[in-house]
């Protein structure tokens, strides 16, 4: 799957443009329209969108950066709408044009006038769109009431079907004054940025532990779990270095994944990881690992990715040693499938910890990526079989002929041998464990293909 960069960074001059509106207008449909994706999550439950969404949107070989954000409700007062209509007051900041979103089969509520008066406060060009209008004949009949809003132009558009949208887009990019899409680097990240996928149970306190790396509120957080309910990625710039973060919906126990939005979480979460080359496992110190951090674990183990395990919340326990000293042993139990992966412990909260976060990374990756060269493999595979012959296959000796590196991230060797299903369990991993202990990778995870060579009649 490509990336898009989501966040311009300074070396990408695009303008940005910042979707508003209240609850279950259309926004998240429109989002997907114009940025021919389906990252937001479309659903009539008010609140779906909840952090803001990046993504690149080109049209007529032009380009902008599309910001959908949360539902606008400005009379509820709960934690979570405070947070999500902060976000969303973040994007207009951001923006460079605000497209505001209208129901057009609703028809005006004493909310639109309080945001759109709030809009024109910002400075920023305001777009009034109405959307679900489908027609010239619902056009005539649902505009006018809109244009109370004081509004010199209004834009009926249907985000279902597209009628208007390429009217209204025409003018949006001949107002931005957008580069050319061949003057900017299109769905490319910059060269060598990591991309790190942020993996856990719901409230193990992974949008905190973004925020506290990227140093910004970047994500909603909350105490509530379930609060990330999309992947949403964020770009910066650390050390001379770019990272991607990643941070995705808590998984829960599939008896738990009762709703259809918590499905598509799950969903997007675990397509997260074949995006990322590193996952950081969030595990929560409070409550220990539990076995759905552990299928967790395989998730990433399954897709090849190199993991750095991060308990979190260690604050919680910082003056109980023993306590401690039991919530290590327990991970170490649980991730004896993956022990080159690194431990860390931290907290989120207070950033006690957090410094060791990327220089892990950087060796994590630094083993992920690396390559060696076809003669030094296969010394490794003489010296491996030398030291401990395989066991015979129906009364055949096993013969391994040399070996390559076809890939990298995670490194990937193709070693040629004459029984590859003749080859027992315990030696493979014989053979995984001396490559890994050969080569210097402890902190990767490593493949090691075999492949069957053609043999001659005496093998």
């Amino acid at each position: 799957m490509e990336t898009a960069i989501l966040k311009p960074s300074t070396h990408v001059p695009r303008k940005i443009v910042a979707l508003v509106g209240k609850p279950n207008v259309g926004k998240s449909t429109l989002f997907n329209r114009l940025t021919k994706t389906n990252k937001a999550i479309v659903d009539p439950t008010p609140g779906v969108t909840r952090d803001r969404h990046y993504e690149q949107v080109t049209f007529n070989e032009q380009s902008f950066i599309l910001v959908d954000t949360g539902g606008i409700e400005l009379e509820k007062c709960d934690e979570i709408t405070d947070q999500i209509r902060e976000q969303t007051w973040s994007a207009v900041e951001e923006a460079d044009i605000i497209l505001f979103m209208l129901d057009g089969k609703e028809g005006l509520s004493n909310e639109d006038y309080d945001v759109a008066n709030h809009l024109r406060r910002s400075g920023k060009p305001v777009y009034f769109l109405v959307n679900k209008i489908d027609g010239p004949e619902v056009e005539q009949l649902r505009l006018p009431p809109f244009y109370e809003l004081g509004a010199a132009t209004l834009w009926p558009v249907s985000s279902s079907h597209g009628y208007g949208i390429r009217t209204f887009l025409d003018q949006l990019v001949a107002d931005l004054g957008v580069q050319s899409a061949a003057e900017v680097d299109q769905a490319k990240l910059p060269p060598g940025t990591l991309s790190l996928a942020c993996l856990g149970r719901p409230n193990v306190g992974k949008s905190s532990l973004i925020n506290r790396l990227t140093g910004e509120d970047r994500m909603v957080v909350s105490n509530i779990p379930g609060t990330t309910r999309d992947s949403v990625d964020t770009l910066f710039e650390k050390g001379g270095r770019h990272f991607l973060l990643i941070d995705t919906a808590g998984i829960r126990r599939k008896g738990k994944v009762q709703e259809k939005i918590e499905k598509f979480s799950v969903m997007r979460a675990l397509s997260a990881l074949e995006r990322c080359d590193l996952v950081l496992i969030l595990l929560d110190a409070g409550e220990g690992i539990t076995e759905q951090d552990t299928k967790i674990i395989g998730y990433a183990l399954e897709q090849g990715r190199g993991c750095v395990v991060v308990v979190n919340k260690w604050d919680l326990v910082q003056k109980d040693k023993k306590r401690q000293k039991q919530i290590l042993e327990e991970v170490e139990r649980a991730t004896t499938f993956i022990g080159y992966a690194p431990v860390l412990t931290l907290s989120a909260l207070t950033g006690v910890g957090t410094n060791k976060i990327f220089p892990t990374l950087l060796d994590v990756q630094a083993q992920f990526c690396r390559e060696f060269t076809t003669g030094k493999l296969n010394r490794v595979l003489q010296k491996a079989v030398g030291e401990h012959s395989p066991s015979l296959h129906q009364g055949r000796r096993l013969k391994f002929y040399y070996t390559t590196q076809v890939t990298t991230k995670p490194p990937t060797f193709l070693v040629f041998v004459n029984y590859p299903k003749g080859v027992h369990f315990s030696y493979y991993r014989y053979l995984v464990n001396y490559y890994r202990n050969a080569l210097g990778i402890d902190k990767s995870p490593l493949r090691l293909v075999l492949k069957e060579r053609q043999r001659k009649r005496y093998d």
